[in-house]
């Protein structure tokens, strides 16, 4: 039979492609092992042939299961590129959370925290979020006025202003405010400017308005705080009795109150003593050389009988029949009866049976030199002379032991102005 009509089969290149697909017809399971015959390490074949049976790794590899290595063959395989911006770029700020933010300006000074407020809105925002803002001691700052009117907006619950000086500015816009504890003794402060403070407070516990001229207005706005506890008026002026009366009468869970040396007459001090809250434990009357009365004294110790701390110095009216009506204050503490004139050296001996409980005893000026010592010696249980000021309702008592720039009412204020290191205020506006 001529060649070019030899039967297909016998072919040469042929031949050798049919035995090839029996051969892996009987290897299908074996793919990767078998996959390159032994037909295909001749020579002659074809190219196309050894490109349609090589193995495709890639494919093998995407479709296995379970550990690469599970066959027998070793496979090298090669992971997938992480994106540029997860390798390099790290955490961004951007990506905190608000709590994790707040939680780090809560460990920042006052004075950097108002400058991260013109970073970005959001900065601007966290920065006055009311959690930053509970407490806060702006003594020593000179630009009280506009700092005072932002630290308000802010829901400030413990404000410490002392010895400021507040230009003329309107806070009635600012709604209700939330302080509860408010220190402003001897600013410089407009009658009309405290007004539209006080006249915003619901929530005041602890006050004190030392030395500040007072109205009407801000007495009858402090009867709308019935949670008052401390109030320091020591010295203040400018506001009647019955608005005092009112005032006493609304507010009964007053326990301390200082109401020494304002320009009280005796109708004043009869609003103090038939009004004040049973509830008293300590009380200062003192600077009211004639205008206090023996009968003011019992209608007092009457309606108070719990008074610890009782301080009735310079009212050079009062005598040593007195002391029988003060025995009635079975818990009575501390007296002070400093510059009491009319109360004679040899009264004061008996004081040791008269009020079992006296620890502290103030009578400076009636009782000095040997006539001291000679008193030490009668009462050895009582400290004489041992606390030339007051204490009583003041946020910083000028007696305390431990530094006070921090801490009013004993309570540590967390943001505090410090006048070593630069200030500004901060526009709401930013970027």
């Amino acid at each position: 039979m001529p060649k070019h009509s030899m039967p297909l089969q016998d072919l040469p290149c042929l031949s050798l492609q049919g035995s090839m697909l029996s051969q892996s017809k009987k290897n299908n399971k074996r793919k990767s092992k078998g996959c390159l015959g032994e037909g295909l390490d001749i020579e002659c074949t074809p190219t196309e042939l050894i490109q349609q049976w090589s193995p495709r790794h890639k494919h093998q590899r995407l479709i296995s299961k379970g550990k690469e290595n599970d066959s027998n063959q070793f496979v090298l395989a090669r992971r997938s590129r992480r994106t540029k911006e997860s390798t390099t770029s790290g955490i961004s700020w951007d990506h905190l959370p608000d709590e994790l933010l707040l939680r780090i300006l809560f460990y920042i000074p006052l004075q950097d925290l108002l400058r991260m407020t013109i970073v970005c809105k959001r900065w601007h925002r966290l920065a006055f979020d009311e959690s930053l803002w509970h407490s806060v001691d702006l003594e020593g700052l000179t630009d009280t006025s506009s700092a005072l009117q932002q630290v308000l907006k802010t829901g400030v619950r413990m404000l410490r202003c002392p010895r400021s000086f507040v230009e003329e500015l309107d806070f009635t816009g600012i709604g209700p405010l939330q302080i509860v504890r408010l220190d402003l003794s001897s600013s410089i402060i407009p009658t009309s400017s405290l007004e539209s403070i006080i006249c915003q407070c619901r929530l005041l516990e602890y006050l004190s308005l030392e030395g500040l001229q007072l109205s009407d207005t801000i007495i009858s706005a402090l009867s709308k705080n019935p949670n008052l506890l401390q109030l320091n008026l020591s010295g203040c002026s400018s506001f009647s009795g019955p608005a005092l009366a009112d005032m006493l009468k609304s507010c009964v869970s007053i326990e301390q109150l200082n109401i020494s040396w304002c320009e009280f007459n005796n109708n004043h001090l009869k609003s103090v003593v038939n009004n004040l809250s049973p509830t008293a434990t300590h009380l200062n009357l003192s600077g009211y050389r004639e205008n206090l009365f023996l009968d003011d004294v019992k209608v007092l110790v009457t309606r108070c009988p719990d008074i610890q701390t009782l301080d009735l110095s310079d009212s050079t009216l009062l005598m040593a029949d007195c002391f029988p009506v003060l025995k009635q204050l079975e818990a009575l503490v501390h007296l002070s009866l400093s510059r009491c004139y009319h109360i004679h050296v040899a009264a004061l001996t008996d004081l040791g049976k008269t009020f079992p409980m006296l620890r502290l005893l103030d009578v400076f000026g009636i009782v000095n030199g040997s006539h001291l010592s000679s008193l030490k010696k009668e009462l050895p249980l009582v400290s004489i002379n041992t606390l030339p000021f007051s204490s009583i309702a003041r946020p910083t008592p000028a007696t305390a032991t431990r530094p006070v720039g921090y801490f009013m009412w004993n309570t540590k204020c967390r943001l505090r102005f410090n006048p070593s290191l630069p200030h500004f205020y901060v526009q709401p506006v930013v970027r």
